[in-house]
């Protein structure tokens, strides 16, 4: 089973940066490749931010330049480095994998104020 979990969200101004980490219980990075979504309130889950096993990187239009996404193997950990962040990133932020099935974070809260 694949345990995925999430921190470092939190109430930020517009402009602010965040750092968010998805830490893995066991290492699975360099063998899947692992994604933010993330889900605003009456919205569904978008793919904001994705790393390939190889260690290509993917961003969403709507973060592209703000947002960067990178992983650390050894410390089995996930990081999204979050800058000048908009009203408009206000969501809760989830940790996602694949491995023949969907995995989950329980998701971390990113509120910016205008």
């Amino acid at each position: 089973q694949v345990q995925l979990v999430e921190s470092g969200g939190g109430l930020v101004q517009a402009g602010g940066s965040l750092i968010l980490s998805c830490a893995a219980v066991r290492s699975i990075f360099m063998a899947y490749d692992i994604d933010w979504y993330r889900q605003a309130p009456g919205n569904q889950r978008e793919l904001a931010a994705s790393i390939t096993t190889g260690g290509t990187t993917n961003c969403a239009d709507s973060v592209q330049g703000r947002f960067t996404i990178s992983s650390d193997n050894a410390k089995k950990t996930l990081t999204l480095q979050m800058n000048t962040l908009k009203p408009e990133d206000t969501a809760v932020y989830y940790c996602h994998t694949w491995i023949g099935a969907d995995y989950w974070g329980q998701g971390t809260q990113v509120t910016v104020s205008s």
